[in-house]
């Protein structure tokens, strides 16, 4: 099969109506790459939305936005996932009335036994499903950390002191993907207690399920820029928001609707749990102003075809709404 090289991919982009050329624009694409700029920035969400680029210019500045996103973004998610972690493990511990995790999965994960009282079999046997399944997976990350030499981890089970590894060591090593299915798995009244710890609006959410559904939100964006995808349009949103999840953010902010179908409605989750967690108010409107900046810098960098695809319209007016809840 016949490759290109940088010069033949810059004559086959200006036959498809991107224009390119010099030394800058030549060193961008050696850079960013052709199949990781171009083909992966060259639409909106899904290949069948093409952003109408006139010029290489344009796909460099989108880029350069996904990026700039992605920076901005990363500091306040790594605050948000090792505070939420923190409250949790607080009140599971509290809960289970134990550091064991053979007494958190038997005291405060829903089981068979414990289930709710309305629970149907078929409910009560997808509970203990679900409660098995957690417990491979505890194992198997603890049998991974120990394989690799985790100190966190072979500190344990390499001392004769200790019988087992506690919760809170698990916690050390456990991705925000197991946070979400861990939290998943507790039992109604845990999760109610924890989601009151952290400040959760429970309003509008009788089963208390937006203590994990907020994390595997936040897990989808939070991978995404830790593994350089691209994040500016939520093609990496793996979920259908719940009725809830639109609901709380709606009637605590103010906001007409939510649908985490824009870059927008993640900070705005992201900002909603910053005041949750006591973060100050000017750092909070700090970083929905870099965020605006951001955006604004963007939409004067590209033709407004492109801009109108990428940037909600009503984008300022939900900033403006965000930072009067803030």
């Amino acid at each position: 099969m016949s490759y290109k090289t940088i010069d033949g991919l810059m004559r086959h982009l200006r036959s498809n109506g991107i224009a390119i050329s010099g030394s800058v624009q030549k060193r961008q694409l050696i850079n960013t790459g052709y199949y990781h700029g171009y083909k992966g920035y060259r639409f909106f969400r899904s290949a069948g939305t093409r952003l109408p680029f006139s010029s290489y210019q344009e796909l460099s500045a989108t880029i350069e936005y996904d990026s700039a996103l992605k920076a901005l973004f990363y500091g306040r998610m790594m605050f948000i996932e090792t505070a939420v972690k923190n409250i949790a493990l607080q009140g599971i511990l509290e809960n289970a009335n134990s550091e064991s995790i053979q007494d958190m999965l038997d005291r405060v994960v829903c089981s068979y036994n414990n289930s709710p009282s309305d629970f149907t079999p078929e409910q009560k046997k997808r509970a203990q499903q679900r409660k098995l399944n957690l417990q491979r997976s505890i194992q198997t990350s603890l049998a991974n950390a120990y394989e690799k030499g985790n100190p966190k981890i072979t500190h344990f089970y390499n001392n004769p002191l200790y019988s087992g590894v506690p919760i809170w060591a698990y916690f050390e090593i456990m991705t925000m993907g197991d946070l979400g299915y861990l939290l998943s798995c507790l039992t109604k009244p845990v999760r109610k207690d924890i989601s009151q710890r952290i400040g959760i609006d429970l309003s509008n959410d009788t089963n208390c399920e937006l203590l994990f559904r907020y994390i595997y939100a936040l897990k989808d964006l939070r991978n995404a820029i830790a593994h350089n995808a691209v994040v500016f349009d939520t093609r990496f949103r793996t979920f259908d928001p719940s009725k809830a999840m639109s609901t709380c953010l709606k009637s605590a902010i103010g906001l007409p609707y939510v649908n985490f179908k824009t870059i927008g409605d993640y900070l705005i989750l992201m900002c909603y749990y910053l005041k949750l967690l006591h973060t100050p108010k000017t750092e909070i409107n700090a970083f929905i102003r870099d965020f605006t900046r951001i955006t604004e810098t963007y939409r004067n960098s590209v033709d407004p075809a492109v801009s109108a695809i990428v940037i909600h319209p009503d984008l300022p007016s939900r900033m403006n709404i965000l930072k009067n809840y803030i």
